[in-house]
């Protein structure tokens, strides 16, 4: 019997990873004034992200309980339209949240392939839920937003787009940087939850300030304002989001039903029989000022606590080191960790300094003794059988072959050579032969 307990959790994991989404695209059958239309929309691609790479998170691993799963059934109920309309309807938003044939395409998606995928996104959400809410709140956003980041990452931190979106909420590099969002090769602040929540909520306020329009708003999120307006161009000055549907991206095309389905689907999921798996909220954490270079390594080393944990405390820092000399940045531990840093932090910046840190300041450039060699029978024959102007040179009192030398553009070694002078000692009143 307890061989069978410890398999227990290996099953769910198997039967977990098995539930893939390989599909990129769905059909929907549209109805356009009585004419049935058969449509190809594509999948934006957090819907197409694997189970097995959200799991993959620190976060996700060490706080949701895969072996607590409350039994998600197989079996998704068959709900008629009129259920989903009403359902939309009483869902408290500011937002529109309208009903047609692509939003049940959408909500079908997360209630059947991606069940698995929801009921890991509803216990990853509960990580995350205070600091969206908080940075909406106090832009005075709709709360419905706090949904965006399952359309844009599924709630994966490390979410890589192939166009280069990166982090919870996606940002691409150069709109990252224009809200504040550093990138450079150790640090990319978008990976960071919390500064690219607080960057997210300022676009978002800027986007409806543009547009008036909240559906047109994430729909701008999603593809750029640039797409968007030459879409609304080409519908002739329309600025309702279905009326510039087929102007606009395949992928942009399921953005808005996807972001609807996301709101139905986190507020209705136990009317599909889905459950949240279980979730332990993690400990409270806090910020240390990091003012030198330091790796996570001489941190693991002294305080130990595990790379995976700072890594997933501090996932804007890509190379695992913390440029501190450049500026100032800061580190997120454990609280009951902060002390042990502050009561150790010389050491600490001193463990394997030499070894991780391995950048050198400066580099001398040396010659090998055979180069050196060359030069000297070089300099020798050249000194010896120069076939120049020859300009001699009384010595006056106070000279010396140094400042000579610098009067004619020649070389100390040079002048003696010309006249065979063992050493620097010269005398007033006598002449050297300059070579020119």
């Amino acid at each position: 019997m307890k061989k069978l307990v410890n398999y227990c959790p290996l099953i769910l994991l198997l039967l977990l990873f098995g539930n893939q989404v390989k599909a990129q695209s769905v059909d929907v059958l549209i109805d356009v004034n009585g004419a049935k239309r058969q449509e190809i929309i594509d999948l934006p691609k957090s819907m197409t992200y694997p189970l097995d790479s959200l799991l993959s998170d620190w976060k996700a691993k060490n706080y949701i309980d895969l072996g607590k799963d409350c039994s998600t059934a197989d079996i998704n109920p068959f709900f008629s339209d009129s259920v989903y309309i009403d359902r939309l309807s009483r869902i408290p938003s500011i937002m529109e949240l309208p009903y047609n044939e692509i939003v049940r395409k959408f909500i079908d998606q997360y209630n059947t392939r991606l069940r698995n995928q929801v009921s890991f996104m509803l216990s990853a959400y509960d990580l995350y839920i205070p600091l969206f809410e908080e940075a909406l709140d106090a832009y005075n956003l709709p709360m419905e937003l706090k949904y965006l980041p399952i359309i844009e990452s599924s709630l994966n931190p490390s979410a890589v787009s192939r166009a280069g979106a990166s982090g919870l909420w996606q940002f691409m590099l150069a709109t990252g940087k224009m809200y504040g969002l550093e990138t450079n090769s150790l640090v990319d602040e978008r990976r960071d939850p919390i500064k690219a929540t607080w960057a997210a909520a300022r676009y978002l306020k800027e986007l409806y300030a543009i547009y008036q329009d909240w559906n047109l708003v994430i729909a701008a999120y999603n593809c750029g304002p640039g797409t968007i307006n030459k879409a609304i161009r080409r519908a002739g000055g329309e600025t309702d989001y279905w009326k510039i549907y087929h102007y606009l991206p395949k992928e942009t095309r399921g953005y808005v039903p996807a972001f609807i389905a996301a709101n139905y689907v986190m507020t209705y999921y136990c009317d599909h029989n889905i459950c949240p798996m279980e979730t332990n909220i993690p400990a409270d954490t806090d910020t240390i000022q990091i003012n030198k270079d330091l790796h996570f390594e001489q941190v693991a080393g002294l305080c130990d606590i595990s790379i995976d944990q700072l890594k997933s405390l501090n996932p804007q820092y890509k190379k695992n080191i913390i440029p501190g000399q450049s500026k100032p940045y800061t580190l997120r531990l454990p609280l009951n960790y902060v002390s042990t840093f502050i009561d150790n932090q010389e050491a600490i910046y001193n463990h394997r300094c030499d070894e991780l840190f391995r950048n050198r300041k400066t580099v001398d450039i040396k010659e090998s003794s055979s180069q050196l060699a060359d030069k000297g029978t070089k300099r020798g024959k050249t000194s010896l059988s120069t076939k120049g102007s020859i300009t001699y040179h009384k010595i006056r009192n106070g000279e010396t072959l140094s400042t000579i030398a610098t009067k004619y553009g020649v070389r100390v070694k040079d002048l003696q050579n010309w006249n065979s002078l063992q050493n620097t000692k010269i005398a007033a009143g006598k002449q050297l032969k300059i070579h020119k």
